[in-house]
């Protein structure tokens, strides 16, 4: 599942691990890197701007605020940026972070991903499948647009109006998949999904596979709140 701080009680106190961050990034990306930071409780203690256009941060952060922060700062300084960090010491529980702010989209059946369905399913989402991926019921296939969950056949096939085979698809109209590496998908995976790793792939799945489980549970929790 997706990876936990420790968190103490220190002389009554709830704590948790802070990290000291530092941010190399040009001028342009400032301020974005600052609201993403903002977010996660972090706290600047310093900031310098150098002669070359790049400006260095200097952030209090808690550590599970790190926790999906690298692809979404390589992402918004388009690559440039450079972030180190180590641990400073424990601290007074800094309050909720938001999570991903996106949902997943999840296969709702087993079989091979089509090019039909990936065309059609790719306008709304960022997916990490290839057509021919093999998928099954309950796995993320990828990244929703909006902050819902999503469900998708992602195995629909085309129909065939004519005489030509199904792997004549109009592929030159799919966008490349998005990366997931180990360290990406620690970092992008919701407290209801886990990874699944094996010497051939990476692949992300929901704990509870069955859809109708999921939406019964996330029903209730929404009732609780």
């Amino acid at each position: 599942g997706k990876p936990q701080v420790l968190i103490k009680e220190i002389d009554g106190v709830r704590q948790e691990p802070f990290e000291r961050l530092t941010v190399d990034v040009p001028e342009e990306f400032s301020g974005t890197v600052t609201q993403l930071l903002s977010e996660r409780r972090g706290r600047m203690n310093e900031v310098s701007h150098g002669d070359s256009g790049w400006v260095r941060q200097e952030w209090i952060v808690p550590a599970r605020g790190l926790i999906g922060f690298r692809t979404k700062f390589l992402t918004e300084t388009r690559g440039t940026g450079i972030l180190n960090h180590v641990f400073e010491g424990y601290e007074k529980f800094a309050g909720s972070i938001r999570a991903r702010s996106t949902g997943s989209i999840v296969a709702d059946r087993r079989g091979p991903a089509t090019p039909n369905a990936i065309i059609s399913i790719q306008e709304r989402s960022s997916l990490m499948v290839p057509p021919g991926t093999e998928v099954y019921e309950g796995m993320v296939v990828g990244e929703n647009s909006r902050p819902d969950d999503m469900d998708v056949n992602i195995c629909k096939e085309k129909k065939q109006t004519n005489m030509r085979a199904s792997g004549s698809d109009n592929t030159e109209k799919i966008t490349p998949p998005m990366p997931m590496g180990l360290d990406r998908a620690l970092e992008f995976i919701g407290t209801d999904e886990c990874i699944e790793v094996t010497p051939q792939s990476i692949r992300l799945r929901k704990v509870e596979l069955d859809p109708t489980v999921r939406a019964r549970a996330a029903k209730k929790a929404k009732a609780d709140a």
